[in-house]
């Protein structure tokens, strides 16, 4: 029994807890302290959550910061071609939607990449085969072989940047 509970007590997620807590209160005080601790502490004991499956990611955080500045980069880019794309004043380009292999190592990196691919404007993943590691992506300029070839070689280097960040292995 005491094994149970030490494998669901994580007092780094009962911090993050009580901090939201107090953040979701709005006020410091002693009261939303011990709240947020009460709460911490029962929703990490009888709502436990499976631990991440991270299968020995290390994380290059050179990578990282390369990336999130170019991810940041993009999406100011992206914004504004989506804004053009609504308000100019032709016909809205044709859409597709692609299968696309990934070659990641883990469902984690699959998911980071998932998010980061759909906060970009223009595209979003519409379905993920886990088993084969394949996106299905709806891509929302596809009226040209330029367009469509751009889309998939942004996917392209979201993977390699993926790989990059959190596996030994490098992308080609």
């Amino acid at each position: 029994m005491m094994q149970r509970f030490r494998s669901r007590f994580r007092p780094w997620f009962i911090v993050w807890l009580t901090l939201m807590w107090i953040l979701l209160m709005g006020e410091l005080s002693w009261g939303n302290v011990f709240a947020g601790l009460a709460l911490g502490i029962l929703i990490t004991v009888l709502l436990p959550l499976p631990p991440l499956p991270t299968g020995g990611i290390s994380i290059d955080f050179w990578e990282l910061s390369k990336f999130g500045i170019r991810w940041v980069g993009q999406l100011f880019t992206a914004a504004i071609q989506v804004s053009w794309l609504a308000i100019r004043p032709a016909d809205p380009p044709k859409s597709g939607i692609f299968k696309v292999p990934m070659r990641l190592g883990s469902e984690l990196e699959l998911y980071f990449a998932t998010c980061a691919y759909n906060l970009q404007p223009g595209g979003c993943v519409t379905d993920i085969d886990l088993a084969n590691r394949i996106w299905t992506i709806h891509v929302l300029n596809a009226g040209s072989q330029q367009a469509i070839d751009k889309a998939l070689h942004d996917v392209k280097e979201l993977e390699a940047s993926m790989i990059a960040i959190f596996e030994k292995r490098k992308a080609h």
